[in-house]
């Protein structure tokens, strides 16, 4: 029992130590590169966030195990952009351009929409999973083609942060976060084993616990009234997961689902979540209280799909 304690409070340590790091170097990153806080929340901060299921995905790639990953990258996308967006916004409303919502919130509806069209066989090809690959790429350079010079940061950076200082420091605090996570996830999961929680607890302890990373520098983000950084790594981290690191994996070893009306149920809620979330957000131009209460409900019927 000391040891899986041990472990989820080193991994709480390491969230809240590695977001702040997050947080405060990749502003750094971006006043010294003169890009905007939200275009490194979707590039480098979700990319980096979310190593987690490309590892998984490249590894089910690799030894066929695919109901895990879609498993994986469907329920994290979906506690993602409802609980993530819930809790941050219930520390403070998250408002953003309805040019940069259709622009970051569509391109996630798209990914998830194309990754439904790559499963709804039943099996994902090596070409689609290519395919799936080369529509991340296009759309980090419809990212970069639309950058906003004039949304660049403009708050004074010590020099102990800038330059390659704050780039290395981005890399160690997403080390630590995507650690802190794994840790989080294990001792919470060995815990409730231990002291008896049922298995569909345990699920949701272990689901909620691989959003961890996204979530705690969402929410450090806010805190600190960097709120690009927190949307951009919501958003941009459910781009990636559905594109990248699902495409990754199939296009490793291509995947064959057991249950496919399984994975298309997952899959299918997983859109629908989200083409609720960034509607809410083109509509009333942001998500306060309620509207994270909202966001937070959809979670609840995950348990059903």
């Amino acid at each position: 029992m000391f040891f899986p304690l041990l472990q989820l409070l080193v991994g709480l340590v390491g969230l809240v130590y590695g977001g702040k790091r997050v947080v405060d170097d990749a502003s750094a990153f971006a006043h010294e590169w003169g890009v905007p806080r939200l275009f490194i929340g979707v590039t480098f901060v979700a990319i980096g966030s979310s190593i987690p299921e490309i590892a998984a995905s490249v590894y089910a790639g690799l030894y066929q195990s695919p109901q895990f990953v879609v498993g994986h990258i469907a329920g994290s996308a979906t506690a993602q952009i409802t609980v993530g967006v819930g809790v941050v916004a219930l520390l403070s409303p998250l408002s953003l351009e309805r040019s940069k919502i259709r622009l970051y919130g569509g391109g996630m509806v798209a990914a998830m929409g194309l990754m439904l069209v790559s499963v709804r066989s039943g099996r994902t090809t090596r070409l689609e999973g290519m395919l799936l690959v080369a529509a991340y790429l296009l759309f980090l350079a419809a990212s970069y083609e639309r950058l906003d010079l004039h949304d660049t940061v403009d708050r004074r950076v010590s020099d102990r942060t800038t330059g390659p200082r704050a780039a290395v420091g981005l890399l160690a605090g997403l080390v630590f976060v995507v650690a802190g996570g794994h840790l989080l996830v294990v001792g919470s999961r060995e815990v409730a084993l231990v002291v008896g929680v049922p298995p569909l607890a345990i699920g949701l302890i272990t689901g909620l616990g691989t959003t961890a990373p996204e979530i705690v520098v969402a929410a450090m983000a806010v805190l600190k009234h960097r709120s690009g950084i927190a949307i951009g790594t919501l958003l941009g981290s459910n781009v990636t997961d559905p594109l990248f690191s699902f495409g990754l994996g199939a296009a490793v070893g291509g995947f064959s689902f057991g249950n496919p009306e399984v994975v298309m149920a997952s899959t299918a809620y997983m859109l629908l979540a989200s083409v609720i979330v960034v509607g809410i957000f083109l509509v009333r131009g942001e998500i306060g209280r309620r509207g994270a209460v909202c966001c937070i409900s959809l979670y609840v019927p995950t348990f059903l799909v």
